[in-house]
């Protein structure tokens, strides 16, 4: 909208954030300050807390502390709210109370299908959305921006299972000792690889079922901003500081994940949900147990990943953003923080599909090619998958603490430009070479059980993948920058100028040339 393009949001309820905080980085969210879309004072506006150092650890490892990595949180409701002004300032819609009942491509452009949500989100929005009553809205083109759970991602998928799934339950509680609730755990653990359910049937829980499956539990921790206990007044007195060392919160948001494939017999959220009440208060070293916690609210979910990623699209004018593209890590939950990455990549992007008219799927799929960083990140994904079968044992329970413990120890040692990259889901060939020349030098031996671990397909797939990470390195550090000369040129036409600088980015992300510390 901002470049002149007429945009209409459609959302089924009311477009608004939740108030759980999004953790996010600093240097993420200054993506939008970038790109013009806030304003520095008003991207400080939408941080609700701040917080360093952040920890890395892993059981029977040393633990590895680093800053400014997810430190902040940053209040949805906030910047949603912020972003659909600017959006209504520059000329564009917002569609509420509308679901998607249908879309039909043309050979001119998209007819959206719509129908209205029989149930109102709110009662004070009543009269707006039934203002917005449209049963039609026609486009050039469609971001499908829906998630994994997309309609069209999952005709695009159909058939197709998840290679790889994440379950997550967690929850934001009180009762923490503000003093000490001033650091986060990106990726922690404190247990090895045990069966699900032994942590509740320990405790007189469910029974344990399937003793041969084993997992790895994973931890992730975030100070709150529902707890603030004290704040103290901003440089201009007029609102609370959320900078570090300014405030004191007894609240605390704890996740409890683990990676697994989607097999019919690995364990429910309900069964990891049995586990976290029993292994949270050993994490967070709770002397008083649950008991001292009040517990705001409880999150749960499983993020499904696909080797076939990113997506391409699988119509004509369509193009899926976001969660829905596949784009974020298998390491990763995605979301806001998987995106903001590629927020000036998409925007340069769709402004060039449409000023070119270059709108076929094959045109699109340009936007989102094959990503080498992304896909090598599989076998690290495969390798913190505990057991796969549930009627014979499993590697040893300590196999992917030591792992983890030894490349987050090797690259620690390498310093910041090697470690924060990998925090943040950016693979580069030579940090990545590096960290396995470290593990193979400090633990030779542990190497041949990794390898027995991820299997022979999965281990020559990646090594395929770290190739062409290498290659695409090397293109983009030699060729990329005449080759820019020529894109930005009068010389060629829009739509080559278009397909050539697809190419140059997908030279630039895939080999993580685009990140800086």
């Amino acid at each position: 909208a901002a470049r002149g393009w007429r945009v209409a949001v459609l959302e089924r309820a009311a477009l608004k954030g939740r108030t759980q905080e999004w953790n996010i980085s600093r240097k993420e969210l200054l993506e939008l300050v970038e790109l013009g879309l806030l304003a520095p004072a008003e991207a400080e506006s939408v941080i609700a807390v701040e917080f360093n150092p952040v920890r890395v650890g892993f059981h029977g490892g040393k633990d590895v502390w680093t800053r400014n990595v997810l430190n902040l949180g940053v209040r949805p409701d906030k910047l949603i709210n912020l972003m659909r002004q600017k959006l209504e300032s520059w000329g564009g819609h917002v569609y509420e109370g509308l679901n998607l009942a249908g879309v039909r491509v043309y050979s001119d452009g998209v007819l959206l299908h719509t129908a209205s949500q029989a149930a109102k989100p709110e009662a004070g929005a009543v009269q707006q959305l039934q203002e917005q009553d449209v049963s039609s809205i026609s486009t050039r083109l469609l971001l499908d921006c829906m998630g994994h759970a997309s309609p069209i991602v999952r005709q695009l998928r159909w058939g197709h299972k998840p290679d790889g799934v994440c379950l997550v339950v967690g929850g934001c509680a009180r009762g923490f000792d503000p003093v000490a609730n001033t650091t986060a755990d990106i990726i922690y653990t404190n247990t090895n690889m045990q069966p699900p359910g032994i942590a509740a049937a320990a405790a007189g829980g469910q029974p344990q079922q399937r003793k041969m499956q084993q997992l790895q539990y994973f931890w992730e921790a975030f100070p709150a901003a529902d707890g603030f206990v004290q704040q103290s007044r901003s440089s201009n007195g007029d609102s609370s500081s959320v900078r570090l060392g300014e405030w004191s919160s007894d609240a605390r948001t704890t996740y409890m994940f683990s990676y697994m494939d989607a097999q019919f017999w690995r364990p429910s959220l309900h069964q990891l949900f049995e586990d976290y009440w029993q292994l949270m208060p050993e994490y967070q070293q709770l002397s008083g147990g649950l008991d001292q916690l009040e517990f705001l609210r409880l999150l749960f979910g499983f993020f499904p990943t696909y080797k076939d990623s990113p997506l391409k699209p699988g119509f004509d004018r369509v193009l899926q953003i976001g969660d829905a593209s596949g784009i974020q890590s298998p390491l990763s939950f995605g979301g806001f923080g998987a995106l903001t990455r590629h927020l000036a990549r998409l925007t340069s992007a769709v402004h060039d599909a449409l000023s070119a008219d270059a709108l076929s799927a094959s045109d699109l799929a340009l936007v989102n090619s094959y990503n080498p960083g992304l896909s090598s990140a599989w076998m690290l994904q495969r390798a913190m998958v505990g057991s796969r079968s549930d009627s014979s044992p499993g590697p040893s329970p300590d196999l992917i603490n030591k792992m983890l413990a030894g490349n987050f120890a090797a690259m620690s040692g390498m310093g910041h430009q090697v470690l924060k990259p990998f925090l943040q889901d950016v693979i580069k060939i030579s940090p990545l070479l590096r960290t396995m020349a470290g593990q193979i030098i400090h633990d030779p031996g542990f190497v041949p059980q990794l390898m027995a671990h991820v299997g022979p397909v999965a281990l020559g797939e990646w090594m395929l993948h770290v190739a062409s990470l290498g290659t695409y390195s090397a293109l983009n550090a030699t060729v990329a920058a005449p080759l820019k000369l020529l894109a930005n040129s009068k010389s060629i036409s829009d739509k080559l100028k278009y397909k050539l600088r697809r190419v140059l980015e997908a030279w630039e992300f895939g080999s993580g040339a685009d990140y800086t510390l």
